[in-house]
């Protein structure tokens, strides 16, 4: 057997000394570079979103040197309530009517406040047409002098003037509606059997171009409804 001299042995793990470092330091290098996920970047957005103060938008990340927007303001104010209130909240105690209200309906003031006999004659016309199937509905019955106004000023608003709206609503002072002597009946099958039978118990149309208003006229029952007017501005009542 052959023995190698000392001086080359010596060479020889002065030669693999340095490789195995190097092939230990590129494992470890690897094993580091492996095992550890890349760190990202910071974000405006990792922290997450949070809800600003009533903007419902998404809030920058924690660390971020950007502010969130302030929240948007109106241009104007709301409307006070009680400014609402005191325009015009006008309910049934002015004559309101809720759906579906009839001429037997005492709770409702736009029905217990119409004339007794005008109210009268209306609950004794009820029945007979209900025989006939139909309903007295009630649209509009007495009103305050406020919901009249109401009424003329959106007339006015509406037609353009108050000539062309006199056509149509009268004032608080001269309405009959205010006085609680006229009622504006509903559906189009209630107008129609007033408009055939009504005179039998007084109750008229008055004005053509109102075929849902109705008065009560105590000698229509002899001598028949007389000839309505073709708006209110013919009617001497509406003169001041």
């Amino acid at each position: 057997m052959t023995r190698t001299p000392p001086s080359s042995r010596t060479s020889t793990h002065r030669i693999r000394r340095p490789l195995a470092f190097g092939l230990v330091a590129v494992l470890a290098a690897l094993v580091v570079t492996l095992g550890h996920p890349l760190l990202k970047p910071s974000s405006d957005t990792d922290s997450g979103s949070e809800s600003g103060s009533g903007s419902g938008s998404a809030m920058p990340g924690r660390g971020s040197s950007v502010r969130p927007p302030a929240p948007s303001l109106p241009d104007r104010a709301p409307p006070d309530s009680s400014q609402q209130q005191r325009r015009g909240a006008l309910d049934e105690a002015d004559g309101v009517v809720p759906d579906g209200v009839t001429v037997l309906d005492d709770d409702v003031p736009a029905v217990a406040k119409l004339d007794a006999d005008l109210l009268a004659a209306l609950r004794r016309a009820a029945p007979e047409a209900a025989d006939d199937g139909v309903v007295f509905t009630v649209n509009s019955g007495w009103r305050s002098p406020e919901y009249q106004n109401q009424l003329l000023r959106k007339a006015v608003a509406e037609y353009g003037s108050e000539a062309e709206a006199a056509r149509w609503v009268a004032t608080a002072t001269t309405s009959p509606h205010v006085s609680g002597d006229a009622v504006d009946i509903g559906p189009d099958e209630a107008t129609a059997w007033l408009a055939e039978h009504g005179a039998a118990y007084g109750l008229c149309r008055i004005y053509r171009n109102e075929p849902w208003h109705f008065e009560l006229r105590t000698d229509a029952p002899d001598r028949g409804c007389p000839r309505g007017y073709a708006d209110p501005t013919q009617d001497p009542r509406m003169r001041p």
